[in-house]
């Protein structure tokens, strides 16, 4: 067969794919998001928008569209990670130290807070990315029921891939959910689809779609927001996310990325809690990573910063992504111990 014949055949194979693909997709697109859902999102357009970024992202992950060379849109990537640490036989020991998910401490004292909220808890868990991450997640099955908080917030990405299938990770989150104590609040990540929503707010967790929730307590309220993800898909809104806050109210924001520091410390939120950048995942020795897959200094990577008058935590996550593997960036939950401090003190 001549190379002429061979090319217009494979030729006439990718325009087959590519069809499939767009009707994959246009089916996707066609399908609404239930009323209520769409609501909350701030009406049809938004939602469209949504689940139209979403199916960029997946014809990305499928060669096409300008991120093509993201390393997440390679899928042999993972398989050659692994060959490569298997090689030099580090694979093994990578998988266990990813399985080690450790418990932090945080304090932050604030002269905003209310009295009636000094000493309040918060656990924090971030990236789960549940479907590939057994190990780690049987650690937190064994840790969760002993801890002692008062809320919890998680900050994405729930899925280990960054499109298709999402039920092997909602099975995965549901015996881990079942041993958190609510009240539960979340926010998507990057590798989350909107159509997980209904199946975690099932499961106990309260999605902030830039939305934000009073917590009461005592007679006082401080204020929790939360932003839908800012990183690849960009349908954060700050703005909405923060217009019920009242003037003065301490305020804590959600936001699966920590690239928004700015936009959350000018907004005047006293706490941004974030996730995403796995502290690096792979790091050097002395916990210095590699990489970050952010945009933002190097010191808001991992654990405590301070931007301006607004304090920051940035959560190494829980699970690990691409491959389940960890060196020198032990995985994490996080206890946030809110405590008031006076004025006088302060300064």
């Amino acid at each position: 067969m001549s190379e002429k014949v061979v090319s217009h055949v494979e030729r006439r194979l990718n325009e087959r794919l590519d069809q499939r693909l767009d009707q994959r997709l246009d089916q996707r697109l066609d399908q609404r998001l239930e009323p209520r859902l769409e609501q909350r999102l701030g009406g049809e357009v938004y939602a469209r928008q949504r689940l139209g970024m979403e199916s960029d992202h997946e014809a990305q992950g499928f060669g096409r569209g300008p991120h093509v060379f993201r390393i997440q849109n390679w899928s042999s990537i993972p398989f050659l990670i692994r060959a490569l640490l298997k090689l030099t036989g580090t694979y093994g020991r990578g998988c266990a130290n990813a399985a080690r998910v450790q418990v932090r401490h945080n304090d932050l004292r604030s002269t905003a807070l209310p009295p009636a909220f000094d000493g309040f808890t918060l656990l924090h868990i971030s990236d789960f990315h549940a479907d590939m991450n057994d190990g780690a997640m049987r650690r937190l099955e064994e840790i969760l029921p002993g801890l002692s908080y008062d809320l919890c917030v998680l900050t994405g990405d729930y899925r280990g891939a960054i499109h298709g299938p999402f039920d092997a990770a909602i099975a995965r989150m549901r015996p881990v959910l079942a041993r958190i104590r609510p009240p539960i609040y979340g926010v998507l990540g990057n590798h989350d689809t909107i159509r997980m929503v209904p199946d975690l707010e099932a499961m106990g967790v309260r999605m902030l779609l830039n939305e934000c929730a009073p917590i009461a307590r005592a007679g006082a309220s401080i204020y929790l927001a939360g932003i839908d993800d800012a990183h690849y898909f960009r349908v954060d809104n700050i703005e909405k996310a923060a217009s019920d806050v009242p003037r003065g109210a301490f305020s804590i924001l959600l936001s699966h990325t920590p690239e928004i520091y700015r936009q959350a410390a000018h907004a005047g939120f006293d706490l941004l809690l974030s996730g995403h950048t796995h502290g690096g995942q792979i790091c050097l020795p002395g916990a210095i990573p590699v990489t970050l897959s952010a945009v933002l200094p190097r010191r808001f990577g991992a654990g405590a910063w301070t931007y301006r008058a607004m304090a920051g935590y940035t959560s190494v996550g829980a699970g690990s992504s691409i491959v389940p593997v960890r060196f020198n960036c032990p995985p994490e939950i996080t206890l946030h111990h809110l405590r008031r401090t006076e004025a006088a003190a302060a300064r």
